[in-house]
């Protein structure tokens, strides 16, 4: 289901150069109005380890925006114009942390069968409890040391496989697996690039906030022309 949303301009903010054969496409999402106020986890105050782990309160991650209202943990991938193309998994790793009973990061990306090396930074026990809506691998992994690494891979697009500790259940992680290398996840301020270069031609862009809701947009790129996307969101 597509939400209403405000789009800004899109722009594109080079030129051609001979030397280029793609573009490179940056941009940022804003986050419009005033979301609803996070909440503390309390059951960090009641759970030993996590408490002595944490600092401070921990608060949930629904809307994570800076003061300019630029949204993070907003994901983005090309979702039309690179059908029948075929591109190689990518050779690095996505790492994926439980640091202090967080999952980090919260939102990510990664190629199907892309490795993802899920890693225990705690000293106690984490259980790995991964789901899917689409017949991805799922898996039920104790991490019972700190330093312990787990890999796996995904076999088919999805947004999102979730990853959840079911020791500690509020540890969540949010992973979209995608047949290209052409996705991002927004940083603090709202802004991305795409991991990699996009062959002239035209796309649909595909943004995906786990509350703020679902939005297109399509772009056309040129050779060598860098575009510059930007989106606006209502706050739910």
């Amino acid at each position: 289901m597509k939400n209403c949303l405000s789009l800004l301009a899109i722009a594109a903010i080079g030129s051609t150069f001979s030397t280029l054969t793609a573009a490179d496409i940056t941009g940022k999402v804003t986050l419009k109005g005033t979301p609803p106020a996070e909440k503390e986890i309390t059951a960090f105050k009641t759970d030993k380890n996590c408490g002595a782990a944490a600092t401070g309160s921990v608060m949930s991650r629904n809307y994570v925006a800076s003061k300019d209202g630029g949204l993070a943990n907003v994901f983005v991938y090309v979702k039309k114009g690179l059908e029948g193309k075929k591109f190689d998994a990518a050779t690095e790793s996505l790492k994926i942390d439980q640091v202090a009973c967080m999952y980090e990061p919260y939102i990510a990306g990664v190629m199907v069968g892309q490795k993802v090396e899920i890693k225990n930074s705690d000293p106690f026990m984490h259980n790995v409890l991964a789901s899917s809506k689409v017949k991805n691998p799922t898996f039920n992994i104790a991490q019972t040391r700190q330093g312990q690494v787990d890999s796996k891979s995904f076999t088919t697009p999805e947004t999102f496989v979730t990853l959840q500790c079911n020791v500690h259940p509020w540890m969540f992680s949010y992973i979209g697996v995608v047949d290209h290398p052409f996705f991002a996840v927004t940083d603090k301020d709202g802004k991305f690039k795409l991991s990699s270069k996009l062959p002239a031609g035209k796309y649909t862009l595909e943004f995906i906030h786990r509350k703020a809701g679902t939005f297109t947009q399509e772009v056309e790129v040129a050779d060598g022309a860098a575009k510059e996307v930007a989106l606006t969101v209502d706050a739910k």
